[in-house]
């Protein structure tokens, strides 16, 4: 069973906390795993502070993400595929977990085309076209290189930057890496850990969704869960065994997860 963990920026202090770390240790014994992470709110706070003002959009799907102009992707790869990912690999190491530290640009591991525009609502709430900046939409992630890794039992760390086509660096949302991740390794399992304890509905937390339930949710869900339940049903068109929503908080999350004790189980 081959498992793709996605650990969002918010949640990162409680995912590898000790009791966390002693749970994700246990699950790499039992799988091959691959971790995906976030990162977003230290690069803000690092760009802010080189007196690099971030600005963030949202579509009229709902989704916002980052204005990413070509200062701040130069701040971006450097916080992601240095601060945030090297940090991690080494907390990972210190549990003799045999992290290897990638973004997409390594290997051309992922790769993106450049969007040319991005359609934003205003603050009227007006549509409207500005440049794409260095936001870049997946075209193809490299499963020949993360299988070698994985069958030599390293875990792969992966940063959310893609390699353009111009040969430029690119910003890509960390969910929807994770389902190309995911999809490229034909996973039976795409964890998607967040601050929260899943989807929630009207009823609360739903324990489970069908894709047609999924779909049906998208509009009634906030800025941050719509894009992981839309990077969810991704990953299932693509193959994807079934993807779990679920808190990295607890003694033991990731098992939980898997176990069905926690989040939102979403299956095709």
């Amino acid at each position: 069973m081959v498992i793709v963990v996605k650990v969002g920026d918010k949640v990162m202090g409680d995912a590898f906390s000790e009791g966390a770390l002693t749970d994700f240790e246990a699950l790499t014994h039992q799988s091959p795993t691959v971790l995906v992470h976030g990162g977003g709110n230290t690069v803000t706070g690092i760009a802010e502070k080189l007196g690099v003002h971030q600005r963030f959009v949202t579509s009229p799907e709902g989704f916002r993400s980052r204005y990413t102009d070509a200062e701040t992707i130069q701040i971006y790869t450097m916080v992601m595929a240095g601060k945030v990912n090297k940090q991690i690999v080494m907390q990972l190491l210190s549990r003799k977990i045999p992290a290897v530290g990638l973004s997409g640009l390594d290997g051309s591991l992922i790769r993106a085309e450049r969007k040319r525009k991005l359609i934003i609502k205003d603050e009227r709430g007006r549509k409207r076209a500005i440049d794409g900046g260095y936001t870049g939409m997946i075209t193809h992630t490299d499963g020949t290189l993360l299988r070698t890794l994985i069958s030599s039992g390293y875990v792969p760390v992966i940063a959310p930057i893609a390699l353009g086509s111009e040969g430029e660096p690119l910003n890509i949302d960390g969910d929807r890496t994770a389902a190309h991740v995911a999809a490229a390794l034909q996973a039976d399992v795409l964890l998607l850990i967040t601050d929260v304890g899943g989807v929630s509905l009207q009823i609360g937390i739903a324990r489970h969704l069908t894709v047609d339930e999924a779909k049906k949710s998208l509009p009634n869900l906030g800025p941050g869960m719509i894009t992981k339940v839309y990077a969810a049903l991704e990953a299932l068109s693509k193959g994807v065994g079934k993807v779990v929503v679920a808190s990295g908080k607890g003694v033991a999350p990731y098992t939980a997860a898997i176990n069905g004790e926690s989040g939102t189980l979403i299956t095709p």
